[in-house]
């Protein structure tokens, strides 16, 4: 059903975070977009183009790349094709915004969805496309299904014969590193397709490359284009760029700081935040109390602090019933390991809390790739032990991801 421009601006969740100015001394960094519109979109070459693109592919000014291409007669934009949450950003989780034409282009917007495969490529050949191209803001995680979208497109792309062009963005949350365990191929699902760390430390042009030659059967004409000032240390508000929410409940780059570690608790019986202003942040159920955040506390974890904290969700888990929890304080990022913590927060959990339990559909196996997680913990495992249990399949990991990185 088409969406009217006055339902579109009342999307309260999308937006946008006003950009910062660049650290002292340093030129903004430009994304791949910008490099793409500065070349005059050469590398689009007059093709008919759709894109891959949901609320965050905008420009410094926040405005949105669809509508900038759409008026700039240089470049033939014949189609729009909208993920998880849609293109305009007006589905929650776990919804789309299906088929219709957009109300401010005209575009045709076709849904990505759970597609994938022949039927992906069957969009993408209805369309007339002859090249697609990506642009989403990525949070660094594994589960977080953008980048699967990605690895669809690319797959699909290949089987219908269309060029794939993958504008890059910063990884919010640097990447200096990969963290936490490597997916299993028997426990691929949407939010992890093929086996990479939970905390992957890459852009999206990166995992692009790395895809296309580590995973895909068929590898796709791939082009990408990279950001200029850019460095793999920097956080998200060095690069001077708008944050737009990915998702509803991804408001800010706090919240992708903490995200690749406290997602694990979908997989509990504990809320993870959702329908409070600090997703993510917020964790906790019925009969938690204080014990549990001086629980963790003890442990002195680097870079992080644990609040009691009492909240009620306005939906998802106990929504509107008041629960006891703790809040995550990330007191210095640079040494924050948010997947050691997000299992340090499981263990300590299940020990104060005798009603803790795992989903009954072991969610938290497809989360962190495999049942070690689950099964260790439930044995009595402590965090080290657990996090001691990966750290051969990551070291792997970290040497394949090397060939396909882009900066320094």
């Amino acid at each position: 059903m088409p969406l009217s421009r006055r339902n579109l601006l009342a999307t309260a969740t999308l937006a946008a975070v006003p950009a910062p100015p660049p650290p002292h001394g340093r030129a903004a960094s430009r994304t791949g977009f910008e490099v793409l519109a500065a070349d005059g979109y050469r590398l689009l070459d007059g093709r008919k183009t759709g894109i891959v693109t949901n609320p965050t592919g905008v420009t410094r000014d926040a405005r949105h790349i669809v509508d900038v291409m759409h008026e700039d007669p240089r470049v033939r934009l014949t189609a729009v094709f909208g993920p998880e949450h849609g293109f305009r950003g007006t589905a929650q989780a776990g919804g789309s915004e299906g088929r219709y034409d957009d109300p401010e282009t005209g575009l045709p917007v076709y849904d990505t969805y759970l597609k994938s495969g022949r039927a992906l490529a069957d969009v993408f050949t209805a369309s007339g496309v002859d090249t697609i191209v990506f642009d989403i803001q990525d949070v660094g995680a594994r589960f977080y299904t953008y980048i699967w979208t990605l690895y669809d497109c690319m797959e699909a792309a290949a089987l219908a014969g269309k060029r794939f062009v993958v504008l890059d963005r910063p990884n919010p949350v640097t990447g200096r590193e990969a963290r936490g365990p490597v997916l299993h191929k028997e426990f691929a699902t949407f939010v992890g397709r093929q086996p990479i760390a939970q905390a992957h430390g890459m852009t999206v042009a990166e995992l692009a490359r790395l895809f296309n030659k580590e995973f895909l059967a068929t590898p796709v004409p791939l082009e990408t284009v990279r950001m200029t000032g850019w460095r793999r240390s920097d956080f998200y508000d060095a690069a001077g760029l708008p944050w737009v929410p990915p998702s509803p409940n991804m408001p800010t780059p706090d919240t992708a700081l903490v995200y690749s570690g406290t997602c694990m608790f979908e997989g509990t019986n504990l809320s993870e935040g959702r329908g409070t202003t600090r997703p993510f942040e917020l964790l906790g159920a019925e009969g938690v109390d204080g014990r549990w955040a001086a629980a963790v506390n003890e442990l002195g974890l680097p870079g992080v602090r644990f609040r009691e904290a009492y909240f009620a969700p306005t939906f998802s888990k106990f929504q509107g019933t008041t629960v006891g929890g703790v809040q995550v304080h990330v007191t210095d990022r640079a040494v924050y390991d948010p997947v050691r913590t997000g299992i340090a927060l499981l263990v300590t959990a299940r020990k104060v809390w005798e009603g803790f339990a795992w989903r009954p559909d072991d969610w938290i196996d497809k989360l962190t790739g495999s049942d070690r997680v689950r099964t260790m913990i439930d044995a009595g495992a402590g965090t080290d032990e657990v996090v001691g249990a990966w750290q051969r399949e990551l070291a792997a990991f970290r040497r394949t991801r090397e060939e396909y990185l882009l900066y320094g």
